[in-house]
């Protein structure tokens, strides 16, 4: 049976801070490190993306979205208390989760079992060209075939699948980006693409043997 999957692909509002509808929904935590940020625009985009994940979350377990409390799991590959983000123990559900935000685009997965989900804008040549010196071969043969104007956006999707499958798996990037090649499913993983703006690439990857259902969601 294929592993659903809920995914919510959402535009960051120009609006400031003060006005996001939500605002209130934000724990203490949250709010100390979105104030750290030194520009509104990235205070907006962390504050109007962990509003939509409280909102999708309170969705999905029926809870009130101010009421969940958040952990992280221990890094796989140091122990260290940032690995993957989790319910804490006093809003625990059959739930798994995943948030990304890049650019003007924020992306949200939920699902039974683990997942993980990616969103980013289409960076220029030169920053394509030199990131992706750091992908499996089969990954970087496929980008250099393309025609050089199509590089950087063949790139960004194969990036944004591999950190989708990286942050399922828990270590981020962590984990050698050389080792996996994320162009399509392999055993054990399910990894499929999102619809998002022209200008960004967006996946998600979830742990599954046969196959995933991705049902996509422009609104909250």
């Amino acid at each position: 049976m294929r592993e659903e999957v809920a995914a919510w692909v959402l535009e960051v509002p120009e609006a400031g801070v003060a006005s996001l509808p939500g605002l209130c929904l934000l724990d203490v935590a949250e709010r100390e490190r979105m104030a750290a940020f030194v520009h509104e625009a990235d205070r907006v985009q962390y504050a109007f993306a962990h509003i939509a994940l409280r909102k999708a979350l309170g969705d999905w377990l029926g809870m009130a979205p101010a009421k969940l409390s958040f952990a992280r799991e221990a890094c796989p590959c140091c122990g260290g208390p940032h690995g993957r983000p989790i319910l804490a123990a006093s809003s625990a559900a059959p739930v798994e989760f995943s948030l990304s935000h890049g650019g003007r685009m924020v992306a949200i997965a939920l699902a039974r079992v683990a997942v993980g989900v990616d969103v980013e804008p289409v960076p220029d040549e030169q920053v394509a060209t030199k990131v992706s010196a750091r992908l499996h071969p089969d990954e970087r043969a496929e980008i250099e075939a393309c025609e050089v104007p199509e590089r950087a956006a063949r790139f960004t999707r194969l990036w944004a699948r591999k950190e989708a499958y990286l942050k399922a798996l828990g270590t981020g990037l962590g984990r050698d980006l050389s080792v996996d090649d994320c162009r399509q499913d392999f055993p054990g993983w399910c990894i499929a693409d999102l619809e998002v703006a022209a200008d960004h690439r967006g996946a998600v990857a979830v742990r599954s043997d046969s196959g995933c259902q991705v049902r996509q969601h422009c609104s909250l």
